[in-house]
């Protein structure tokens, strides 16, 4: 099983990036806070990898870091989860975010996460509530921001969105909204949730 890959980014289009090894191009679904400190394409990026084999379909997910690769194969242990929608849920907030949320029982906040139903975050604290010990929850977890390069925002966010299953036309009428509420500068991951809060409110 592949479990690391380090190479250049090939190409890059929220939530996918295709690493080129010697070569072979790797196309690896990523989450936002991943895609968010990943480079643009040339430049060179180190992923851990998730292998997930199913009869007809072999897909790698990527991470940032082994604990958010750890987090993610908790949730997909959950009856109910699968891949896509962990890295939906590790999305729609940060590691740190998702275990005060699981240890606390915050299931409204879970509920915000697209795709989460009430009975599917229930399910999540009672499966993973005592499962959590080895994470740390990071000091000013809400803040959210993570350091990243700068990004073409607008498309970058649109392109999550609807590949997360949002209508284009809400989805271009909340990134409208979160990129004019934000710094110009202002990082992916920062507009991703400002739209995705848009959206779930």
């Amino acid at each position: 099983m592949i479990s690391h890959l380090r190479g250049q980014v090939l190409t890059k289009q929220a939530p996918t990036v295709v690493l080129d090894i010697h070569g072979v191009g790797y196309e690896v679904l990523v989450t936002v806070p991943t895609y968010s400190d990943l480079p643009e394409a040339g430049g060179d990026a180190s992923l851990f990898i998730h292998t997930h084999v199913r009869e007809d379909q072999l897909a790698l997910f990527g991470f940032a870091t082994a604990d958010e690769k750890k987090l993610f194969e908790r949730l997909i242990s959950v009856s109910g989860i699968g891949p896509k929608l962990a890295i939906t849920v590790l999305s729609g907030m940060s590691a740190a975010q998702l275990v005060s949320a699981l240890r606390s029982g915050e299931t409204a906040r879970l509920t915000k996460i697209p795709g989460i139903g009430k009975k599917t975050a229930e399910r999540m604290v009672l499966e993973l509530r005592d499962k959590l010990a080895d994470f740390a929850t990071a000091p000013g977890e809400d803040s959210g921001v993570r350091a990243a390069p700068r990004l073409p925002i607008g498309e970058d966010v649109l392109s999550a969105l609807t590949n997360l299953g949002y209508q284009r036309n809400a989805a271009e009428r909340a990134t409208d909204s979160a990129v004019k509420a934000n710094s110009p500068d202002s990082k992916f991951d920062v507009i991703f949730r400002a739209a995705l809060g848009e959206l779930t409110r």
